[in-house]
């Protein structure tokens, strides 16, 4: 009896030590030095399965959808009410193999293309520039043009930027009138080519550095007087060397920014379900999730050796995660389950925490691609659980970053290995208001959470969650996962006392 009574009470004091601690984290309200850019909350259509032809665009002539010049009005209600502040197009890959006069004028006489890259399609051109440009009109988004570096000439990638920017009188803008635009549309962001150690050219980096030195030069004049921000291709995920070439041999009055890309994928070879995924498939895909952290901060050391002023800004223009595509269905189409909601909510805390370097970053893609906010089906749309967290986050755009500390971390571990479930981040926008994102990635361990923050003010939240990471939202079944009201705190003097769900993502203001 006593052993047996010894073995309960160790039994007992190890499942005691066993459960998780408290998790600490320090809010400065006061130490606020940077803007959250809101261009980092950028999103990314490319012409690639159904981005753009059956998701943003249904033709001028489709009398079953509601659409504004053959862009649906759905989405773009919805994409106005996720404040989309810039929208990168028409590629990736694509980029470099488009040339942008086939895409103006009367489009019964525009020429086809073939798709090389995504299935050999043949597109048809009817959604070019001014279709583009107008949308992002629309939505009261910057666009971001990819310039084709890879197939085009300098030359080509010049006439474009003359065509959407002088306001008339030369050959480009007076060819932008005649095809029905007066007014120039201004575009500010320019991709000098896209991936171009890959599907852009297989280039080397000294190479791309002297090649993108040239373009960048007929780009605009030696002074950049028209307010050009020339970006870079920059490098694949652990690709140093490639930073280190672009930052070291590239004059920084031509370079505003740099490029990075980093997809959360479980293997290349064999990138797993989009639904029916294991809890270690979910694990190696939160761990390369979580690779974003050691990217940045990395990525951002070469720049500032060459750069310690930090002109020159960090651009992820592609990220999300990336999975197998269902059958029966086109190019990179995937669902989007709770998974994603952690993808988003830890990556987006991630750009907030680095405010100082990354200044824009583009979620691959935004319709029925890969991570998308919205998926379509004919006339169904769908908002994914990645589009609510952008909505949630989108008080953080052009608000000061607070620094946020954290310990007692929580773990997520697999084996031997182990991720931390909790992040976080926080800022302070122009009325006072302060906002706290935090994620749990735990697939089955609530937490709790004790906050230190000296702010006052009345405390509301936002969550999201599900009952299964696999959960996801259908054209049967829209609304399965939505905000709903957070009541999961307690504010006491200074501290803030919050319980996360497994798998949650959370939002909370002090106003």
């Amino acid at each position: 009896m006593q052993k047996l009574t010894f073995l309960l009470g160790l039994v007992l004091s190890f499942s005691i030590i066993a459960q998780p601690k408290t998790t600490s984290i320090s809010v400065d309200v006061e130490g606020g030095e940077h803007l959250i850019n809101r261009n980092i909350y950028g999103h990314f259509a490319e012409h690639l399965g159904r981005c753009i032809y059956g998701g943003f665009y249904v033709g001028e002539d489709n009398e079953l959808i509601p659409h504004k010049a053959g862009v649906r009005t759905d989405v773009i209600e919805a994409l106005k009410d996720l404040k989309v502040p810039v929208l990168r197009w028409p590629g990736g890959c694509f980029a470099d193999t488009y040339h942008w006069m086939d895409g103006i004028g009367p489009k019964s006489e525009r020429p086809q293309m073939v798709n090389v890259w995504w299935g050999g399609t043949i597109e048809d051109n009817s959604f070019g520039t001014h279709d583009f440009l107008n949308l992002c009109e629309e939505l009261g988004a910057e666009p971001y043009l990819a310039g084709n570096v890879g197939s085009g000439l300098v030359k080509e990638l010049s006439d474009w930027v003359q065509y959407v920017n002088h306001p008339g009188g030369s050959p480009m803008s007076d060819l932008r009138i005649a095809n029905g635009r007066k007014e120039p549309w201004g575009v500010k962001y320019w991709g000098v080519g896209n991936e171009m150690w890959g599907c852009g050219g297989n280039m080397k980096p000294e190479f791309y550095a002297n090649l993108y030195r040239q373009y960048a030069t007929f780009m605009t004049d030696w002074t950049n007087s028209d307010g050009l921000f020339r970006i870079a291709s920059g490098a694949n995920e652990w690709d140093y060397k490639w930073t280190e070439v672009l930052m070291r041999d590239v004059p920084h009055n031509m370079l505003e920014g740099v490029a990075l890309h980093n997809y959360a994928v479980i293997n290349w070879g064999a990138k797993g379900p989009d639904v029916d995924f294991s809890e270690d498939q979910y694990w190696t895909t939160m761990k390369n999730a979580l690779d974003m952290e050691e990217l940045v901060t990395k990525h951002s050391a070469i720049m500032d050796k060459y750069d310690p002023e930090k002109k020159v800004a960090l651009i992820v223009d592609e990220w999300g995660g990336w999975y197998e595509t269902p059958e029966n269905q086109t190019a990179l189409y995937q669902q989007n389950t709770m998974r994603d909601a952690m993808i988003a909510g830890t990556t987006l805390n991630t750009f907030h925490n680095h405010a100082d370097r990354v200044r824009m970053a583009n979620l691959a893609q935004i319709i029925n691609v890969l991570q998308a906010v919205i998926l379509t089906d004919e006339e169904k749309m769908i908002l994914t659980p990645t589009y609510h967290v952008m909505k949630m986050y989108n008080v953080h755009q052009d608000a000061t970053m607070l620094p946020v500390e954290i310990s007692d971390m929580l773990y997520f571990e697999n084996g031997h290995e182990k991720l931390p479930a909790i992040s976080a981040s926080a800022s302070k926008d122009n009325d006072g208001a302060i906002h706290i994102s935090l994620v749990n990635i735990h697939p089955e361990k609530s937490h709790k959470l004790e906050m230190s923050i000296d702010a006052k003010g009345k405390t509301t939240g936002t969550i999201l969650k599900s009952g299964n990471l696999q959960d996801h939202n259908s054209f049967e079944n829209p609304d399965k996962i939505a905000p709903e009201a957070f009541k999961g705190f307690k504010k006491k003097g200074n501290n803030l006392n919050v319980e996360l769900p497994p798998f949650s993502v959370v939002v909370l203001e002090i106003k």
